[in-house]
Parts: structure tokens; sequence; C-alpha cells
């Protein structure tokens, strides 16, 4: 589905590499947990994977094609079977949470069904489906500005539930969520992920969750893979070096492919 080898990548806007020669792969219907420190590279590295920037550096292949090396409209069809949960969702303040849910589902609309489901929507009882599922069921029709922070989180990720994407994106999905809400969101997630074939890719600090909910964890440190691999081959002090100051030196690692630079005409 995706391969990344040698990628470099700047955060949003940025030019300073905070990726560095990264190498990953994702198959199909795969659930990978992200874990590292603030700063690490995660939410770098759920962008790049969302196709919202281009990398420095490296070679990116989806579904085997450069989505970079596409035009502006083959890419934006790419991106509408990408689905992202950031941590602070875009949600209007105004906007009904049904129909706040429901945009998920957009990009896959025409043009006349998009508007009647910002005014009316058809498909409000799979907006309310999803939200049962994350103990939200009482809120479809409240305006998101009465939400707490912790129900607007939630209604990122129901957004996911409805999106049918075939891949979906969370970045730190648990920041504003209690540890009883925090089990059941992910969850949710991975039940839903598996039945619609999705993969998921969550960025965590919550390592033990990292460690019990997703058969695969990728461990970022200073901007490279420092390990990929089961839960089971995180020991302990792989995990201290994982969070100590990132101003220290990294763990040794294999001698990473140098970076093939990208044309800049190609990041369009």
């Amino acid at each position: 589905m995706i391969e990344l080898s040698g990628i470099d990548a700047a955060a949003l806007g940025g030019v300073t590499p905070v990726l560095r020669g990264v190498g990953l792969s994702l198959a199909a219907g795969e659930q990978v947990a992200v874990i590292g420190a603030s700063g690490a590279g995660k939410t770098t590295l759920l962008n790049l994977l969302a196709l919202m920037q281009c990398p420095l550096a490296g070679r990116f292949t989806l579904d085997a094609a450069d989505p970079w090396a596409l035009s502006r409209r083959e890419r934006q069809r790419l991106r509408a079977g990408i689905a992202l949960a950031p941590q602070q969702p875009p949600l209007p303040p105004r906007q009904r949470v049904a129909v706040a849910v429901l945009a998920a589902r957009l990009p896959r609309m025409s043009l006349a069904r998009s508007l009647r489901t910002l005014w009316s929507p058809p498909d409000a009882p799979l907006a309310q489906a999803a939200l049962a599922q994350l103990d939200l069921a009482d809120k479809l029709w409240l305006r998101v500005d009465r939400l707490s922070g912790g129900e607007r989180q939630r209604v990122g990720l129901a957004r996911l539930l409805v999106s049918e994407a075939r891949l979906w994106l969370a970045d730190e999905p648990l920041a504003a969520l209690d540890p009883t809400r925090a089990e059941l969101a992910l969850g949710v997630l991975s039940r839903n992920a598996a039945a619609s074939g999705a993969a998921l890719v969550c960025s965590l600090h919550q390592v033990d969750l990292a460690l019990k909910h997703f058969p695969r964890v990728v461990a970022l440190r200073a901007g490279r893979v420092v390990y990929d691999g089961a839960p089971g081959g995180l020991d302990e002090e792989l995990l201290e070096e994982l969070y100590r100051s990132q101003n220290e030196a990294p763990p040794e690692i294999a001698p990473l492919p140098q970076p093939v630079p990208l044309p800049q005409a190609m990041c369009r």
C-alpha cells in the first residue's frame, strides 16, 4: 500500500528536516501505533502519509505510484481515500455534530449531495451509530461549541468511522480523554478499521495502550525510526532510551540508505 524509503521531511510549512532517513512500509488493513517523545516526528509522519506535504528527499510510493509525480487532480483522488483525525479536530463551532461527522464523506459525494449534507444530512443515522460507539449518542444535534475538549476529540474519531477511507490516521487521539474513554476509543477504532478493511495508524503517548492494542509498533526518536516490530520486542531499556532527552545522541541504529533528492517541481 505505502512504501517510504530514505525519507526526509519537514513539519508543515517548514524547511528543516524533522524526519530523517525514514524507511517504512504499510500494508492494506494493517494496524500500527507510532510512539516517541514530543518532537520526535510523529505528527510530521502522519501528515506525510496523509499527502499533506511533499517529502524533502527519499522515495514515497502509494499503490506502487509516486503521488507527488501525479497531477494535482489525481493526487486529490488519492487523498479522498485517506482520513486524518488531528489532535485538535478543525470543527466549525456553530456546526451541528451530525454535520461535522458526516463532513468526512464529502470527498466522495457529488456537489448536490454534499450541499444537502451540510444543510439537512440524509445520513444522520450513520453519524448517530458512529457517535453511539464513542459514548456520544446524545450529542447528534448539539452545536460543536457546546462540546468539551474530549467530546470534540471523539467527534473527530467518529469522522474516521464514517469516512469510507482505506487509510485512517489518528494523531494523539487520546490526548483529551480519561483512561476509560481512551480504552473505549482505541477499541472502537481497531474493531471498525478491521471490519472495513482500512489500515489504521495512531500516534500515541500512552505506551501501555500502544503495546496492548496494536500488533505493530513503530518508535521514533529525533526523527528516525529506532524500532519497528511487535510490541514484545520493546524492552525497558529501549523505552527509556526512546524518551530520554532528545538533546542527547540517539541510540545506535543500522545505516540508512542515502536519501534521493526529489525535484521541487514534483511537489506541486
